[in-house]
């Protein structure tokens, strides 16, 4: 996996189902700071495109995505408000 010591939030959602992964970043992200990173793991398909659409929809960047092991990883940070 990668190395989850880069990121300042981890959200583990790989054994929860559409839409639970994009509400517990989305919950992560109201908790964190600005410049904050967070990494999302999912094996949930429709992660595929739900995170990336929320996350464009926000204004938030999309600074990682991939596939690791059979999980799914998607990486942003916040931003000033």
């Amino acid at each position: 996996m990668l190395d989850t010591q880069q990121y300042d939030v981890i959200v583990d959602a790989k054994e929860d189902r559409c839409p639970m992964p994009l509400l517990k970043l989305k919950m992560a992200l109201a908790k964190m700071s600005a410049n904050q990173t967070v990494c999302v793991y999912a094996n949930d398909e429709g992660s595929l495109k739900d995170i990336p659409h929320f996350l464009a929809l926000v204004g938030l960047p999309l600074v990682e995505q991939g596939e690791r092991e059979s999980t799914y990883y998607f990486v942003t940070c916040k931003q000033e408000s």
